[in-house]
């Protein structure tokens, strides 16, 4: 008897704690509430909470104009798993754009839960955006298996499909990942002559293009010849400006999906979205100043390994590879480099272990 006394009272204090905590730690931040996301079994897995401090409102410059034809367009991918790198982004093309009002975002979502809208109206209150369901369907059977398991998600290719899914008026279209930070005003990006070009990119004519495709594929004959009369370079799909009309027009999904259903039957990148958009689009695209693109800073796509910023001007630093800014914080082994992610940083509070 003495013991179920003893039970029973030790079962009130821990319900007694908890109210405790309960009250002493009310959410009064900006906060997502539970996401939910279809996991590989019958039941759905809950994520945690996601609290974001809410940013300030940003407003045009007296030169701004207020006409549709001065609005940009900016398209980004929406995903419960880099929601934080979203925010981030977000805030720093804010941050830095001299006519930050003039900017319409366009989310792409492989989920249906509301939760990823209300943080994005909570986190930014003033800012002009829609979100357009991407079907995973349509890159059912294919997709192939890369060398990382992100790679593989059926939202990493949305980008794809983007001119087929937003509004047909929007005619120009800067496409963005998620792991990156702006620190220029991305007006100048919007602007870039194209030269009747489908796509404007930052160009890598120095690194080797051999590197992205297999064995399989350069001793092919009949699948090299595709580079003949083209001087293909390397270029990073997360920073590009599209021209929408001229990627419909042109069917450039149909030819990119080509290139997919070959990889399924023959194995020739091994890379995920990236190698078919090479395929079709290297060396025949526009290019920008390096600058827009200082890409590699999450390593490569196996170790994640610190890599150190490259010489010269910046206007954009992108993350790009397995190591992101926002895991290596919260494990506290975080890269040189990550540090300039961290002003960005909208999640949770304003204040991070590497400021203490």
């Amino acid at each position: 008897m003495a013991f179920w006394r003893s039970f029973n009272a030790l079962q009130l204090l821990v319900g007694l704690l908890s109210l405790l905590l309960l009250l002493l730690n009310p959410i009064t931040t900006v906060a997502a509430r539970i996401i939910q996301r279809p996991s590989s079994h019958a039941a759905e897995q809950q994520l945690p909470v996601f609290v974001f401090r809410e940013a300030p409102a940003f407003r045009n410059g007296e030169a701004c104009g207020s006409l549709d034809y001065d609005r940009i367009h900016i398209a980004m991918t929406l995903d419960v798993n880099y929601l934080r790198g979203t925010m981030a982004a977000i805030f720093s093309i804010l941050q830095h754009s001299i006519c930050p009002e003039n900017l319409s975002f366009h989310f792409l979502s492989g989920q249906s839960d509301s939760g990823l809208i209300s943080s994005i109206k909570s986190t930014f209150p003033y800012l002009n955006f829609k979100v357009y369901r991407f079907d995973s369907k349509r890159v059912h059977g294919k997709i192939s298996r890369s060398i990382r398991q992100a790679l593989d998600q059926p939202l990493n290719y949305a980008r794809i499909y983007l001119a087929d899914i937003i509004p047909k008026g929007v005619r120009r279209v800067i496409y963005l990942d998620s792991d990156l930070i702006v620190v220029d005003d991305i007006a100048e990006l919007w602007n870039v002559d194209m030269d009747e070009k489908v796509l404007a990119a930052p160009e890598y004519c120095n690194a080797n293009f051999t590197h992205y495709f297999t064995n399989k594929f350069w001793f092919d004959p009949d699948l090299a010849r595709v580079f003949r009369g083209r001087n293909p370079c390397y270029f990073n799909s997360g920073v590009m400006v599209m021209d929408v009309v001229k990627w419909r027009t042109g069917g450039y999904t149909k030819k990119v999906e080509e290139w997919m259903e070959v990889q399924m039957q023959r194995r020739i990148y091994h890379l995920g979205s990236l190698p078919p958009i090479l395929l079709v689009l290297a060396g025949n695209i526009k290019a920008v100043d390096h600058r827009w693109n200082q890409h590699g800073l999450g390593g490569d796509n196996i170790e994640g390994r610190c890599r150190s910023l490259h010489p010269g001007p910046i206007s954009l630093l992108h993350w790009s590879g397995k190591g992101k800014p926002w895991l290596r914080i919260d494990a506290r082994k975080p890269c040189p480099v990550d540090h300039l992610w961290v002003p960005y940083d909208l999640y949770h509070s304003s204040r991070h272990w590497l400021e203490e």
